[in-house]
């Protein structure tokens, strides 16, 4: 299965962008081994709207326009449903073990996230109650992910 971290805005040379890169490789690595294939995190540019829908709207409309044919979609979403790392292991897991060729994950911009009518997400995801910066939520799904392959793998590094 593909993992794919879609995501509003660059965050080229920022510390999130370092941390980020640093745990997709290591799940990437470690995942390969597991049956997931790849973990890429792709980003598509910050809407110039001078209305904060009609940027969400734009955003989005931009973000749909890369999820792979088929794939599942979860997005970021500060009202979304909280998950334990435990959980969000045993659901890559099962979705892999299903059969999903594409799991996509969408991170919105500052404003947040509009995916539009197009998109059915299978769930919306959320790292607590609080909002969090969009650069930081990228490192913290990353690491998320890692974790779900170390839990996976029975490796050590999830002492939780």
């Amino acid at each position: 299965m593909r993992l794919l971290v879609l995501a509003v805005g660059q965050a080229r040379g920022t510390p999130e962008s370092t941390l980020c890169d640093d745990f997709c490789g290591r799940a990437a690595g470690m995942g390969k081994r597991l049956g997931f294939s790849s973990v890429a995190v792709k980003e598509v540019a910050v809407s110039k709207a001078r209305d904060s829908a009609a940027r969400m709207r734009e955003e989005g409309e931009r973000l749909a326009a890369r999820i792979p044919e088929q794939a599942h979609v979860i997005c970021l979403d500060a009202k979304g449903k909280g998950m334990t790392s435990d959980a969000f292991a045993e659901m890559l897991g099962a979705m892999r073990d299903a059969g999903a060729r594409d799991l996509a994950f969408l991170i919105g911009g500052p404003d947040g996230l509009d995916v539009g009518p197009t998109v059915k997400p299978g769930r919306s995801l959320a790292f607590g109650p609080q909002t969090w910066p969009h650069l930081l939520v990228r490192a913290m799904l990353a690491e998320q992910i890692y974790r779900a392959m170390t839990i996976l793998a029975g490796h050590p590094y999830h002492r939780g």
